[in-house]
């Protein structure tokens, strides 16, 4: 009677086995986090880059005669560029993730990936519409000076809705899936890591 009050649940805990099934679907899980994140960088560089070829072109084949247009171009141009370099930094973190890894590596990994996303989705996503708005607006200004006015306003109003829709509707869509994908991973590197600690 005396023996089975000096039960060590740490002693057995440490003893347990750890269940591979659950590892083996949340390295899956990474896995496909991983490819999802490498699909979409590669997706958003093809997009951006080909708008700013298209934005060049028709530069080129259209030779706007106002100085605003001509800067509305280059506001625009280097506004994509600037955000399409600073997401490729992410490129490297992507890459890193591979099978060999601790649980501890995996969990560092998807801190800093977290971090990175974040400045990304914050203040780069910020420079990137105020940008754009004024890169826009500056571009549409020459051929709205030769509509009538409520062809401008139309114009005008139909492009900067266009662009509140997407900074205050998709924009907090795609954030919040984003960070949902990352903090479950996160949480369970946390759990099992967790677990060994114990």
């Amino acid at each position: 009677m005396n023996n089975d009050n000096n039960i060590d649940f740490k002693d057995l805990w440490k003893k347990q086995t750890i269940n591979q099934p659950d590892m083996k679907d949340l390295l899956e899980r990474v896995n496909k986090f991983k490819k999802a994140a490498l699909r979409s960088l590669w997706i958003v560089n093809i997009l951006l880059l080909a708008t700013s070829a298209f934005i060049i072109f028709i530069w080129m084949y259209y030779q706007p005669q106002f100085i605003s247009t001509k800067i509305g171009i280059m506001v625009t141009i280097l506004a994509m560029m600037l955000y399409v370099f600073v997401y490729n930094k992410l490129l490297g973190e992507y890459k890193n993730i591979d099978s060999t890894q601790t649980n501890q590596e995996y969990l560092h990994k998807l801190i800093v990936i977290k971090k990175k996303q974040q400045f990304l989705q914050t203040k780069m996503m910020s420079f990137y519409f105020v940008f754009l708005t004024i890169g826009i607006c500056l571009y549409m200004y020459e051929y709205a000076s030769r509509m009538s006015v409520l062809g401008a306003s139309l114009a005008y109003g139909i492009t900067l809705l266009w662009m509140f829709f997407n900074w205050f509707y998709i924009r907090p869509k795609q954030i919040k899936k984003q960070q949902e994908k990352i903090n479950s991973l996160i949480v369970k590197f946390e759990e099992i890591n967790n677990q060994f600690e114990s």
